[in-house]
């Protein structure tokens, strides 16, 4: 594994997306991210990350791999945060950003950010969606609750969010935005971004990518995913399945993806 790959990915979204009283602004953004070693005009892609607020901070959620391969990696940083208005209140939210970076020395370097775009919430939500939301079983983050709110996601992920939430505690990284529109180094559409697939990263408290996380644990929680209708499952465990439900690669090693063919 290569954990400069994620500290590079979180230490930029972090400079973006956090700043004292008085560190709005572009300027401010750019001196930030010159400041890390990294180029300036990164700061230009923040999009929901740098709101015109005049502080804000940033809690790193998770940072999960979208994608690992020799000299290049997409790490989706799934983040909440607080921005303080002009009148003094605090608003709360959060993103998910699926950051590129390629190999270098002395570090790896960042080459592209890219903020999710839920898009609008559909009201009322359908009523799957809100049995989700409320379900505290089902810890999501801003993004992907946004995700679910938009209306863009399909049953099967919900009603398998529902089923694995009765033996378990799951704790989702990402849904459908933030991810690789692409599976990472491929062509083939991910099932993501079409709203059929979700990701996991800790379980029953438990993360995944922790050695001390029971692996009886993480393959019971994989096998269940397939029993509730996913055709490819993939995380850190090899499974013996028919054909090709079960996967295991680097990119899987710290969480369990969970997919859908429709």
């Amino acid at each position: 594994m290569q954990p400069d790959v994620k500290r590079r990915a979180v230490e930029l979204v972090a400079a973006l997306g956090g700043w004292p009283t008085g560190g709005q602004g572009a300027g401010a953004a750019r001196a930030r991210v010159a400041a890390l070693g990294l180029p300036p005009a990164l700061a230009d892609r923040a999009g929901p990350l740098a709101p015109a607020a005049p502080e804000a901070s940033l809690e790193v959620i998770d940072a999960q791999y979208g994608g690992l391969l020799a000299d290049s990696a997409s790490v989706l940083v799934v983040c909440r945060q607080w921005r303080r208005q002009a009148d003094g209140s605090v608003a709360e939210g959060g993103t998910t950003v699926d950051v590129r970076l390629s190999r270098a020395e002395p570090r790896w370097t960042v080459t592209d950010l890219r903020p999710g775009d839920p898009g609008p919430a559909v009201a009322p939500p359908a009523p799957a969606v809100a049995r989700v939301l409320a379900e505290p079983r089902i810890e999501l983050p801003p993004e992907a609750a946004a995700d679910l709110r938009s209306g863009n996601v399909h049953d099967s992920v919900l009603e398998a969010m529902l089923r694995l939430a009765g033996p378990y505690t799951l704790s989702v990284s990402v849904v459908r935005t933030g991810h690789p529109v692409d599976v990472f180094g491929t062509t083939r559409p991910s099932d993501h971004p079409l709203g059929r697939a979700f990701d996991v990263w800790r379980i029953d408290g438990r993360a995944v990518v922790d050695p001390a996380t029971p692996r009886q644990l993480v393959e019971s929680f994989m096998r269940d995913a397939a029993a509730a209708g996913s055709y490819n499952v993939g995380g850190p465990v090899a499974i013996a399945g028919a054909g090709n439900q079960f996967f295991t690669d680097d990119t899987h090693h710290d969480h369990v993806h969970v997919g859908f063919n429709s």
